[in-house]
């Protein structure tokens, strides 16, 4: 499915990693969230990647009525597919980051496909003052932290949300995820098509070099086939160069201030809208088309938006 012309662009507008310390500009509260979003769709992506977060603090909660808060309005506002994750954040149990999606059954949700260090603490190097005791400590610990997705954590997820009708993007950090995702496939947990996001350049997983995205694409090419749709995460500074040179061969594209707080060297983006608009520049300057959302539901497999839960 990597020659299809349509490039899916998706957006994940806060997540967990940053804190709001990090940048003014990182959507916290739900009227935030929700405006983020919005801006977001009407720039072109099909797709909106969702975190909550506590609103007095930035925290990051998994507690649904924290996404009951901005949910129905991007809906009533977009036809973007909404996709909630099931990683909250690696400091949470598994049980705990599922209560988004196993209560609101979205069209789409994250998952991530193997356990790995999660190294967060080089961003205190740059970031030095924080406003809140949490976010010091949030990065601290993850010197000492797996993120925990093991065999059992992914085979409870895949069950209680493939129940609901909800399919996934598989998070991939490093090869083994791929080969992770393959096991499951062959067990029929997983069926096609396979949205493959390939990550890059988190600490712990796999680095951000070209070489290292094309032996992820030969991997998944190898193990897949044309059964799954692929997509390019780079994390920071690697986000646009990344998915640029994905989506001139064949990927599907993320963007986002979950992923990355900049638009240029130095200069952080004031809206998840302007990422949005930087990679669609690319994107058509290839003489490729972006999908809408319509679009990216037929590719991706997904049920629709009428048979979700909010």
């Amino acid at each position: 499915m990597g020659s299809s012309r349509k490039v899916i662009i998706t957006c994940a507008v806060t997540g967990a990693i940053h804190t709001p310390s990090m940048s003014p500009y990182l959507p916290v509260t739900p009227d935030e969230v929700a405006q983020a979003s919005i801006g977001a769709a009407e720039a072109g992506a099909a797709v909106i990647h969702l975190h909550a977060r506590d609103p007095r603090d930035g925290r990051p909660t998994q507690d649904p009525a924290a996404f009951a808060e901005f949910l129905p309005r991007i809906k009533s506002n977009t036809d973007a597919v909404i996709n909630l994750t099931t990683g909250g954040s690696p400091h949470m149990t598994v049980e705990e980051r599922l209560r988004p999606a196993t209560h609101y059954m979205p069209e789409l949700a994250s998952l991530n496909m193997g356990s790995m260090n999660f190294g967060l603490y080089p961003m205190l190097e740059r970031f030095k003052e924080f406003a809140h005791g949490w976010e010091r400590e949030h990065l601290e610990r993850s010197r000492d932290l797996v993120f925990k997705n093991t065999f059992a954590d992914i085979e409870f997820i895949l069950k209680t949300c493939g129940g609901n009708g909800t399919r996934f993007e598989f998070e991939c950090y490093d090869t083994s995820h791929l080969y992770n995702l393959a096991h499951f496939v062959d067990r029929k947990l997983a069926t096609p098509p396979f949205f493959v996001q390939t990550v890059f350049g988190l600490l712990g997983g796999i680095g951000p070099h070209p070489e290292d995205l094309a032996h992820m694409r030969r991997t998944a090419d190898r193990l897949f086939g044309a059964d799954y749709v692929w997509s390019i995460l780079g994390a920071g500074r690697h986000q646009i160069p990344l998915a640029s040179i994905g989506a001139a061969q064949g990927a599907n594209v993320r963007v986002g201030l979950e992923d990355s707080l900049w638009i240029a060297p130095g200069e952080l983006a004031e809206t998840n809208a302007a990422q949005v608009r930087k990679i669609r520049q690319v994107i058509e300057g290839l003489s490729l088309e972006v999908a809408s959302p319509a679009e990216a539901r037929t590719m991706l497999g997904l049920k629709g938006p009428q048979n979700v839960n909010f």
